[in-house]
């Protein structure tokens, strides 16, 4: 039981804290609940879809096709991938972490895999198509421009500064991502 407290204590007093805020302000606290109850049934739409992905991902693409087309000596090769591959995906940015942590137990490059989760945040096809038809064609293509230099350059600079054992603890970290 302890244990078990221990394990959920953050949603154990964010919920006591909720309530408290219900009890205070009845309005504020509903809209509370609202916003908690919408933000659950989205991701209970999307996670398990992402989680069949993973398991096909885990068990279609051996490990060594993952090192040789993503990982330390992948080259440009891995990087364009990794923008392909988060540029083409849906979701939520919530959705890419998992995917991060498949990558990593599949020995992708943590460059590779910081600019996958760029790419997710910033370089998705619809959200290009979108600003295509909401902002002009020279918009998005400016965008687009500045945010693939910029998403590389972020990704190689965090692998600059992160430590050889920081990165070796994330990827300790991935092993133990489905236990």
């Amino acid at each position: 039981m302890k244990k078990l407290l221990k394990r959920y204590r953050v949603f154990l007093i964010v919920l006591g804290a909720m309530l408290i805020l219900t009890i205070v302000n009845v309005e504020l606290g509903v809209k509370a609940f609202s916003v908690t109850g919408y933000s659950l049934k989205e991701m209970i739409l999307v996670i398990p879809p992402i989680f069949v992905l993973l398991g096909l991902l885990d068990i279609w693409v051996p490990r060594e096709t993952m090192i040789k087309y993503m990982g330390e000596g992948s080259g440009l090769k891995g990087i364009i991938l990794a923008i392909f591959i988060g540029s083409a995906a849906a979701g939520p940015l919530y959705g890419a972490f998992p995917i991060a942590a498949v990558f990593m137990k599949k020995g992708v490059k943590f460059s590779n895999i910081m600019i996958f989760i760029g790419a997710w945040s910033t370089t998705k096809i619809p959200m290009f198509l979108f600003e295509v038809a909401s902002m002009g064609t020279i918009f998005a293509v400016t965008r687009l421009l500045i945010d693939i230099p910029g998403i590389i350059i972020i990704a190689f600079i965090l692998s600059a500064v992160m430590t050889d054992d920081e990165v070796k603890k994330l990827y300790e970290n991935a092993e133990h991502f489905d236990d």
